[in-house]
C-alpha cells in the first residue's frame, strides 16, 4: 500500500517539475526521487547486514518509475522473508528489532510521497487509512531528541495541521512539516 502510494505520485511527475521545491528544504523533486529509491537500497542493506552502499545515483534522470519499482520490490522482499521482522538490525543510527526498521522504511517512503505530491500540485489526502496507522505508530515512536533542524535530525518541530486536515497532511504536519 505505501509503495502503491508513492509510486502513484511518482508516476505523475514530469521533466520540467524537477527542480520543483518541496517540503524538504534540502532538496528539490528530483533530490527526494533520488533519495525515496536510495532508500529502498539503505533499508535493504541494513536487514541484511550489508552497510550501506554509498553510491549517488540520479534516479531522476532516467525511468525513475522502474527504479522505483525495481527498489521497493527489493524491499518488500527482504522484509517478507521469514524471521525478518523478528531478527534484530544494526542500523547505522543503532540496532532495532526489524518490525521498527519496516516502520520507519514505511513512514519514509509514505511521507517523501507527499512530499513529492505537494511539490507537483498532487492530492495530499494519500492512503487514508495508512496515513492514520503510520500517524498513530509516529506518536508513539517519535520522541523529542529525534526532532531538529533540516538536516541535523531525522524529523523537524511539530506543525498545527488546519482543522479538517487529511491523515495525510496530518502525519505530514506531526512530522514537521508545512501544511498551511
Amino acid at each position: 500500500m505505501v509503495n502503491a502510494s508513492t509510486r502513484s505520485v511518482l508516476a505523475n511527475i514530469t521533466a520540467d517539475q524537477m527542480q520543483n521545491s518541496t517540503p524538504c528544504a534540502s532538496w528539490d523533486v528530483a533530490g527526494v526521487i533520488n533519495h525515496v529509491i536510495a532508500a529502498q537500497g539503505f533499508f535493504v542493506a541494513g536487514m541484511t547486514g550489508q552497510p550501506p552502499s554509498g553510491e549517488e545515483v540520479d534516479y531522476a534522470a532516467g525511468d525513475f518509475l522502474a527504479a522505483y519499482d525495481e527498489a521497493t520490490q527489493a524491499a518488500v522482499d527482504c522484509f517478507s522473508a521469514d524471521g525478518a521482522l523478528d531478527s534484530m538490525v544494526k542500523m547505522p543510527f543503532g540496532e532495532m528489532p526489524g518490525r521498527a526498521v519496516l516502520g520507519l522504511a514505511m513512514n519514509d517512503n509514505f511521507t517523501h510521497g507527499w512530499d513529492l505530491a505537494t511539490a507537483t500540485g498532487q492530492s495530499t489526502d494519500l492512503a487514508p487509512e495508512l496515513a492514520a496507522q503510520l500517524l498513530a505508530s509516529s506518536r508513539q515512536m517519535i520522541q523529542p531528541a529525534f526532532r531538529g533542524e533540516d538536516g541535523s535530525a531525522p524529523f523537524g518541530a511539530e506543525q498545527e495541521s488546519p482543522d479538517g486536515a487529511c491523515n495525510a497532511d496530518q502525519l505530514a504536519a506531526f512530522l514537521g512539516r508545512d501544511v498551511s
